[in-house]
């Protein structure tokens, strides 16, 4: 059974921060790209950042860049998404999603390009 599993979401004070964790149970993420996505209340799901766990190229939205950073352990098997400076805006669910791709500069960042996703992690920044 191939599944995600994100973790490491809470509640937290607008200025701090949290790292979210993203882990595979039946495939490995060799040859995969991870995706990071959110989701707030009303809102459509959009992409934050994605990265090829094989050559370590990343993707991540415009406004999100010097805020969030993307990376993978190949130790530890993980993804992480490390997000600093958080603001009540970034309140959401959080998801990582995952494909089978090749390694190369392109990296997918459309949700639709995903087909493997994990239930979320919910991240509550108060004011």
């Amino acid at each position: 059974d191939v599944q995600l599993q994100a973790s490491g979401g809470g509640l937290v004070q607008a200025g701090g921060s949290l790292r979210l964790s993203c882990a595979a149970s039946g495939f490995a993420f060799d040859d995969y790209v991870i995706g990071w996505f959110r989701q707030a209340p009303g809102l459509k799901r959009e992409v934050v950042s994605s990265i090829n766990y094989n050559d370590g190229n990343t993707y991540y939205a415009d406004s999100l860049e010097d805020q969030f950073t993307i990376s993978r352990d190949k130790g530890k098997k993980l993804v992480y998404l490390q997000m600093d400076s958080l603001q009540p805006e970034d309140t959401a669910i959080y998801y990582c999603a995952a494909v089978r791709y090749g390694s190369g500069p392109y990296v997918p960042r459309e949700d639709w390009q995903f087909d493997t996703w994990g239930q979320g992690t919910q991240v509550t920044v108060s004011s």
